[in-house]
């Protein structure tokens, strides 16, 4: 499998900086939606990095510190739960991948964007399904957003322990709604993803 062909291509294309672009956090019941942007240096392969939900919580955190070395540019953006409610998960998604090319310090002008989606960006983009294990930059992008939730959702065990956050992130598992038809939910919560747990 050639990691690097939808980067080449752009390059051959006549592209000079290209991104990939991937998201997570579309479907727990709690906290942001997490998007990352990474340009690498061209021909680089970086050993051990796929598609971040093939990968153990302990080797993405240990993946996050090598992309962040060795790429040339690299951000990480979010949508709030307030926006998720005020213009729905997918578009609160879109909205995170926009922000994190934009935040990106030197402008791309090609982006490679998981999923069979794009953002509204300025710059031309294409939308690859399965991107993050397809795409080098795409499969670093996915772990940097992943690694970067799973973080705040740490800390959200610490300000809301009775949940349990640090053990599903956010996503519905029973112990969540178990707790949730417990103790309902908090200001972390998307109140729009409970109405059918919490009748």
């Amino acid at each position: 499998m050639d990691w690097l062909y939808y980067e080449n291509t752009a390059y051959e294309k006549g592209y000079n900086l290209v991104c990939g672009v991937d998201e997570a956090g579309r479907g727990p019941l709690a906290g942001p939606v997490c998007a990352a942007a990474v340009v690498l240096p061209k021909g680089l392969i970086l050993e051990g990095v796929n598609d971040s939900k093939k990968l153990t919580e302990k080797k993405r955190e240990a993946l996050f510190d090598v992309i962040t070395e060795q790429a040339l540019d690299w951000s990480i953006a979010f949508a709030t739960v307030e926006e998720i409610e005020e213009i729905n998960i997918l578009n609160a998604a879109m909205l995170a991948m926009k922000r994190a090319v934009e935040e990106l310090k030197n402008p791309v002008d090609f982006a490679i964007i998981d999923g069979n989606r794009k953002p509204p960006l300025e710059i031309d983009c294409e939308a690859v399904v399965k991107g993050d294990a397809k795409s080098m930059s795409v499969a670093a992008a996915s772990i940097l957003a992943k690694v970067s939730r799973d973080r705040i959702l740490r800390q959200y065990a610490v300000d809301y322990p009775q949940y349990g956050f640090e053990k599903h992130k956010g996503y519905g598992t029973k112990v969540h709604v178990e707790a949730l038809k417990k103790y309902g939910p908090c200001e972390v919560h998307r109140p729009s993803f409970l109405k059918k747990i919490l009748k």
